[in-house]
């Protein structure tokens, strides 16, 4: 089912359907973003999702599943295709660059809910590709 979960979880984000991606979190679901502080809970991840697509939009392509034996934590590999639309805070102004990560995400599994999301790539690629953008 781990493996199944994930892969409706980047569906719906290949989408842009937020809702459908929270309908799979656990209420006090913790986000690791690669940068940044944790958020705990369905609203703060609701929020940064509100966030994200108003400044970038994204694609995550050829996604690559593993989950360990007992069904409780399991990883993502993929590559990444995105935009940036909307200047975020902090970084360079936007307009509409496109860019190429490879991501790893990690999660925590509960009762068939995704109830942790740890997501790494490396900023300063991501920032070589707007600057050059």
């Amino acid at each position: 089912m781990s493996a199944e979960l994930l892969g409706l979880y980047y569906a719906a984000f290949n989408r842009g359907d937020s809702a459908a991606m929270l309908d799979l979190l656990t209420q006090d679901v913790v986000h690791e973003p690669s940068q940044g502080a944790a958020r705990e809970g369905k609203a703060a991840f609701a929020e940064f999702l509100d966030h994200m697509n108003r400044c970038y939009r994204e694609q995550v392509i050829d996604p690559v599943f593993l989950t360990s034996a007992d069904g409780r934590r399991a990883a993502a590999e993929f590559m990444l295709e995105g935009q940036y639309l909307e200047t975020d805070s902090d970084l360079p102004p936007a307009s509409g660059q496109p860019y190429h990560l490879r991501v790893g995400a990690f999660f925590e599994l509960s009762d068939g809910r995704i109830a942790r999301v740890s997501n790494h790539y490396n900023l300063a690629h991501w920032l070589d590709q707007v600057k050059a953008g």
